[in-house]
């Protein structure tokens, strides 16, 4: 799936994400401006992971609807964890890699205990693959997106690529 990140100008409080399925579908969503790296830009580094699929992108990638998606994700029923339990550890890295970004710096110690929270948050273990192994590489991944989002000018994009898991 291909990811068009369209850069607005600096008055707007949104960018937006056009996701270009393999089968020619589109669908199109807003960004809201966080001061740092958009949250749907980080789950393309997050879910390039081979332990960490099945996430927001994998879901839209097979067909779903993105506010269906985000909407299940973030509601968080207790009755539905065990079969979300792929796309909250993905969301859980998500957060906090977007944490250790605005704080600045990365520390491994606070990004994997910001993953087990926001994984026991969800009633959902932590990932098999221990956070401290694969974070430093995804915050400096991360670093080097960010680095080419903010050098885009307004109208400007950033296009990525997307490589669904295997359903």
């Amino acid at each position: 799936m291909e990811l068009i990140a369209t850069k607005h100008p600096a008055q707007d409080k949104v960018d937006t994400l056009e996701l270009r399925r393999d089968d020619g579908s589109r669908v199109r969503l807003q960004m809201p401006r966080q001061g740092t790296l958009p949250h749907d830009l980080i789950h393309v580094l997050v879910e390039a992971l081979p332990a960490l699929r099945q996430g927001f992108l994998d879901q839209v990638a097979r067909g779903a609807e993105p506010a269906f998606t985000m909407r299940q994700l973030h509601a968080h029923p207790a009755e539905a964890a065990e079969a979300a339990a792929g796309a909250w550890q993905v969301e859980a890295v998500v957060e906090a890699l977007q944490t250790q970004l605005w704080a600045g710096c990365f520390d491994a110690d606070a990004f994997a205990d910001g993953v087990r929270l926001a994984c026991e948050a969800r009633g959902v273990g932590v990932p098999a693959t221990d956070a401290r192994h694969y974070g430093a590489s995804l915050h400096a991944q991360a670093l080097r997106m960010l680095q080419d989002w903010q050098s885009l000018p307004a109208g400007g994009t950033l296009a990525l690529r997307h490589r669904p898991a295997p359903a």
